[in-house]
């Protein structure tokens, strides 16, 4: 491919690596959004022996963090009454398992990752289309993000995708000590700046907006300062509280549905 994936401008060469200490790599860079990327992966079957990384030492206290901010997020601009959601490439089921604990209708679903924490709760079973998808830590495996989202925008009837990924700053790619690029697991293969997902946005027809580590893109209109003011004021993780207390954790309701289906064989 000799044009970016997202905007069709130029691309160019502007470095190698070692991927999994064997391969030498190509990195490209779109000359006019930025967006950072590998040579077509084809080490990934390796590189996905295990879907998640042994590195991945963060991804605990990623997920708690991210229900926290998550939670204040789609109570305030999503209404959660009624509402169901669906957390992609979920991986354990984290994510779903700590919503459903705060009290919203989540959903899970990974094509990779075998569902531990959510389990019951895979995306088939849900009753009702899903207003807002999360995909957290998810971009930046995917080497086509705007065939990527589109697919899973348009399978789930959905316009909101709230996700995560580290952001380089300025316009040359970050120096290859740059703790992100994870050489040696070969699963991080395309590296975004702020405008790589403005024109991703563009694309989709989208809005774009970003508040404390949280990417959204969505066709609402968010108030964004006063909202960034409360995800980030020292409160937030008392409103998140407050959030699950107005709610209704579903963690019993869960425990009590899932006990019916196991009594029926339902669960494997």
């Amino acid at each position: 491919m000799n044009t970016c994936s997202i905007c069709s401008s130029a691309i160019h060469n502007v470095f190698t690596a070692n991927i999994l200490k064997k391969y030498e790599v190509v990195y490209r860079q779109c000359t006019e959004c930025g967006f950072l990327q590998t040579e077509n992966p084809y080490w990934l079957d390796e590189a996905y022996s295990e879907a998640i990384t042994v590195a991945d030492t963060g991804l605990v206290m990623r997920n708690f963090s991210l229900a926290s901010k998550l939670a204040i997020l789609l109570y305030l601009v999503f209404k959660p009454k009624g509402a169901a959601y669906l957390d992609i490439a979920g991986g354990y089921g984290l994510l779903a398992r700590l919503m459903r604990d705060y009290g919203f209708d989540y959903f899970w679903d990974d094509k990779y990752c075998q569902n531990l924490l959510a389990r019951g709760f895979e995306a088939d079973k849900a009753t009702q289309s899903f207003v807002a998808l999360t995909a957290f830590e998810v971009l930046e495996h995917v080497h086509d993000p705007l065939a990527f989202i589109r697919e899973k925008l348009n399978q789930h009837g959905c316009r909101t995708l709230i996700f995560t990924t580290e952001l380089y700053v300025g316009e040359d790619p970050p120096n290859k000590d740059w703790w992100y690029y994870t050489f040696n697991t070969g699963q991080h293969i395309s590296f975004y700046r702020r405008k790589t997902l403005e024109m991703l946005a563009e694309q989709l027809s989208l809005n774009f907006y970003s508040l404390h580590g949280l990417h959204i893109f969505t066709n609402q209109v968010i108030q964004i300062t006063p909202l960034l003011r409360i995800m980030t004021g020292r409160l937030s993780p008392l409103i998140a509280v407050l959030v699950r207390n107005k709610l209704d954790s579903l963690t019993l309701a869960d425990h009590l549905m899932l006990m019916g289906q196991t009594k029926r064989g339902q669960l494997d």
